[in-house]
């Protein structure tokens, strides 16, 4: 009788432990900022704005138009996480570019800025990428692709990068992250 009571207990204890701790993570996760989108009048005072009206002539812009015409050639193996061959054009990023290491492609007649990201110190984290040569084919791989007027390019953030086979580049997940 005694050893039921005693595995009971210990149950009982093992049980509101994880109740405890479930609880504890939950409130962790609710304490970080929540992506919040603008409503449509913060949209339109937005737009009212010095950058917003620059904003708006980009996007009617020619160049704004080009961007936006590459953005949706892409659209579609970006959703779907799909292999995309491109050609590497240039090793450097186009100049006063303040997205960290990056190259341009060449993706279906299309030029795109590759960006992977800050260089942290002392990281080895590029060295496969340094290595790529203009002209070189590789297979890319992102999930998102963004642009900015000041570029004449769509901005695609590079998730994985394959060259003859072998995998160059894939970025770690950040931990705790999704």
């Amino acid at each position: 009788m005694k050893k039921i009571i005693y595995v009971l207990i210990l149950s009982l204890i093992v049980a509101s432990g994880f109740v405890f701790a479930n609880r504890e993570i939950k409130n962790e996760i609710s304490k970080k900022p929540a992506v919040k989108n603008l409503s449509n009048a913060e949209k339109k005072k937005w737009e009212a704005t010095p950058d917003g009206i620059m904003f708006k002539k980009w996007e009617a812009s020619p160049a704004g138009y080009r961007v936006y015409a590459s953005e949706a050639i892409i659209r579609k193996p970006i959703n779907e996480n799909a292999n995309m061959m491109g050609v590497v054009t240039s090793l450097s990023l186009p100049s006063g570019a303040r997205l960290g290491f990056g190259i341009m492609v060449k993706i279906d007649h299309h030029d795109y800025i590759l960006s992977f990201g800050l260089e942290r110190s002392g990281s080895n984290e590029f060295q496969q990428l340094k290595s790529l040569k203009v002209n070189d084919t590789i297979i890319i791989k992102s999930q998102s692709v963004s642009h900015a007027p000041k570029y004449l390019y769509p901005i695609i953030s590079g998730d994985y990068v394959e060259r003859d086979n072998k995998v160059i580049y894939k970025r770690v997940p950040r931990k705790g992250g999704c």
